[in-house]
């Protein structure tokens, strides 16, 4: 099928503008084995047993997506016929190869938006299984690796190499280490937030807005009226994380303290975290992770000042029954597999994102989209 027909096809139903990712490749389809035909409904659908794009760019408001190539077989769509126009209802197909998927755009989500992900029918039918089955961060229960930080010509408080061990989903500040010129500091946890205790005094790096937290063991000091701390606390990683999730943030004097943002800007960051298997739900996505056992889903994590911005990296992301919903619109697959990168930077405009799919599979696709809410 020729290009231009094809592009235009794509642009009427899925309502986006096409353009190219690469000025002298242009944006190329291939079309192989297709059909049309009316469905008992009054619905057509469309069979194509291969379709395959490279170097397209499709925009959408402030959302950009950048396709290196991407294959699809055995894909049947059907189409209807909304106020004269059609309109794209939904797709199926059994298996999907990319490689160079880049989703760019800013980190905020315009008042519209959240009204749209709120309120339409797709959106509320994953945010009432989200409820049913309440915010869940399995993989974070079982997760282990290493946070490690460097301040560096930080007069607020001191040059420090910070380390943080993560064991079996748990974070124990008597085991978190702050080395520095002189006696070291050292990390924990109160009632009042997570806490540095350095040789000039105690300095909150997160404050809590209310006690207690849900995966929160607090310091303890030694007997009687004793100023020593005998027990510097931990966090349960999973519990702690839903806990924030489900009460939102903005609660009273809850966040980063000034003095700790102000650090951040001089606070390098490198990592990694194996995460366990398990279920996720948060409003409007869900799924699972699996293959802990082969190495998949170990994340990388790299900054060099945190202030400035952040990279995650999973060289294996593997997913299963995995589902998201947006405005009128469900996109559901069987299994994901996939490398990806993650980049969020902070720019004067405010915070961005870069979403990198370097190369993955997909298969038992299925997108559908709702008829819009009644007025």
């Amino acid at each position: 099928m020729a290009t231009p027909l094809a592009s235009s096809i794509l642009q009427l139903l899925f309502g986006v503008d096409i353009g190219t990712s690469d000025e002298t490749a242009g944006n190329r389809f291939a079309i192989e084995g297709l059909a049309w035909g009316p469905e008992k409904d009054g619905a057509a659908s469309i069979r194509i047993d291969r379709l395959e794009a490279t170097s397209l760019q499709l925009t959408s408001g402030e959302l950009t997506l950048e396709i290196g190539r991407v294959a699809v077989r055995g894909l049947v769509a059907q189409i209807r016929n909304e106020a004269g126009a059609p309109q794209l209802a939904g797709v199926e197909a059994p298996e999907a190869e990319f490689s160079g998927l880049k989703l760019h755009g800013p980190l905020r989500v315009p008042p519209q938006l959240h009204e749209a992900w709120n309120t339409a029918p797709a959106a509320e039918a994953l945010a009432s299984q989200a409820s049913a089955d309440e915010t869940s961060l399995a993989p974070l229960g079982t997760a282990h690796g290493t946070i490690r930080g460097q301040i560096t010509d930080a007069h607020l408080l001191f040059d420090a190499d910070v380390t943080v061990p993560v064991r079996g989903g748990q974070i124990d500040f008597n085991d978190a280490t702050v080395e520095h010129i002189g006696p070291d500091s050292r990390m924990g946890v109160s009632r009042l937030g997570i806490y540095v205790d350095a040789p000039n005094g105690r300095s909150y790096v997160y404050q809590f807005a209310s006690a207690p937290l849900a995966g929160v063991t607090f310091e303890r000091r030694g007997a009687l009226l004793s100023r020593w701390v005998s027990e510097r606390g931990k966090l349960q990683l999973q519990e702690f994380a839903e806990s924030m999730l489900r009460r939102g943030r903005g609660q009273g004097h809850e966040g980063l303290t000034e003095q700790a943002r102000q650090l951040l800007g001089r606070t390098s960051l490198s990592g990694d975290l194996q995460l366990g298997d398990g279920r996720f739900v948060l409003p409007g996505l869900r799924g699972q992770l699996e293959g802990r056992d082969d190495g998949r889903n170990r994340i990388g994590l790299h900054s060099e000042a945190v202030g400035r911005g952040v990279t995650t990296e999973i060289d294996s992301l593997s997913v299963r029954d995995a589902a998201t919903a947006a405005k009128n619109a469900h996109l559901r697959c069987d299994t994901l597999q996939a490398k990806l990168r993650l980049q969020l930077v902070s720019e004067d405009a405010g915070m961005r994102f870069v979403l990198d799919l370097e190369s993955g599979t997909a298969a038992g696709l299925r997108f559908d989209r709702s008829a819009p809410a009644a007025q």
